[in-house]
């Protein structure tokens, strides 16, 4: 029998479209509604965007004690970038503002690019996130139309690797520190190219020694609880 109290680290792969503080909230149900645990602890260790899919580490407990400890292991992603374009969000959640021509991008000037984003360095958070500015989230001035500057964030990104690229779009694995928005890269690395780039797909593979391999599904988690 599990002992969530006491703490449990549930290692989940989160459905598209759903939000981080969804799979919390799903977990809470299930330990008060199947468990029940009417009051405990439950957190999660890392958060990823409704569109991306993957990872998600949930803390039970006294394991949330430790979650700053393992959300701040290297991370690794693999991302789809889509190149000649570019959206306000970085991502698919605003719709195309620009369009870029992709007839000069080849693997090997990919490659080429990729080999500059290694290392320490400063990256601008995209408008679209969670970053707090004056006690409000960022996404929450980018809805209202209001522009605010976004200050730099230090990161590090250890490895970059070329999985595919079926013009126009680069699938990418990326091993990179706490704090890196894959959305930024995606600008960043269109930009490099001299065109466009915004994220259309994205998966968190691991997160420190946790992999998605050994993560469990809703439906899994649903099945530890009967």
């Amino acid at each position: 029998m599990i002992d969530f109290q006491e703490g449990y680290v549930l290692l989940i792969d989160k459905p598209y479209a759903w939000t981080s503080t969804d799979v919390v909230r799903k977990v809470k149900i299930l330990l008060r509604n199947k468990a029940g645990i009417k009051k405990i602890k439950v957190g999660h260790a890392g958060t990823l965007d409704p569109l991306a899919t993957g990872l998600l580490i949930v803390c039970t407990g006294k394991a949330t004690k430790n979650i700053e400890n393992i959300q701040s292991g290297e991370k690794e992603y693999i991302a789809d970038i889509y190149l000649g374009a570019t959206t306000p969000s970085f991502d698919l959640e605003t719709e195309i503002d620009s369009q870029y021509p992709v007839e000069h991008i080849n693997d090997d000037l990919i490659k080429s690019v990729l080999s500059s984003f290694l290392g320490k360095q400063e990256q601008i958070p995209p408008l679209f996130s969670a970053k707090l500015i004056d006690g409000k989230r960022a996404y929450e001035y980018a809805r209202t139309g209001k522009t605010m500057e976004m200050k730099p964030a230090n990161i590090e990104i250890y490895g970059l690797e070329l999985l595919d690229y079926s013009a126009p779009v680069a699938k990418i694995k990326i091993n990179c520190s706490k704090g890196t928005y894959v959305r930024s890269f995606a600008r960043d690395l269109g930009i490099a190219l001299q065109s466009g780039g915004y994220l259309s797909k994205l998966r968190r593979t691991k997160s420190g020694e946790y992999d998605v391999n050994n993560a469990l599904t809703i439906k899994e988690v649903e099945f530890l609880f009967d």
